[in-house]
């Protein structure tokens, strides 16, 4: 039996680009749970307590999956974004799922 693969990544978004960058987001999670089979799930979360925060939660079938996401034209639009926004990566975690 496989692990899935969870990614857990933060970003500290200007507030002159914060709505935009949280439409990519969206935008990333619509089209990754609607075409890739790997994605399992995709959740777009804002921190209550910071407003310049967002926290993407993916769930991948797979490491494999998560690398096949990062070559898709949703992930690169995302990545795009970043640069043009000048959005800062602050925490990227990897986790393996071990339980239930």
């Amino acid at each position: 039996m496989s692990e899935s693969f969870t990614v857990i990544a933060e970003f500290a978004a200007p507030a002159e680009n914060f709505d935009k960058f949280l439409e990519i987001c969206r935008y990333d999670s619509d089209r990754s749970l609607a075409d890739e089979e790997g994605c399992l799930a995709f959740d777009v979360l804002t921190q209550q307590d910071a407003p310049d925060i967002i926290v993407l939660h993916e769930v991948y079938t797979g490491r494999a999956a998560f690398e096949a996401h990062l070559k898709t034209p949703h992930f690169e639009k995302f990545a795009a974004a970043l640069r043009e926004f000048g959005i800062e990566e602050r925490n990227v975690r990897l986790f393996t799922h071990r339980h239930p």
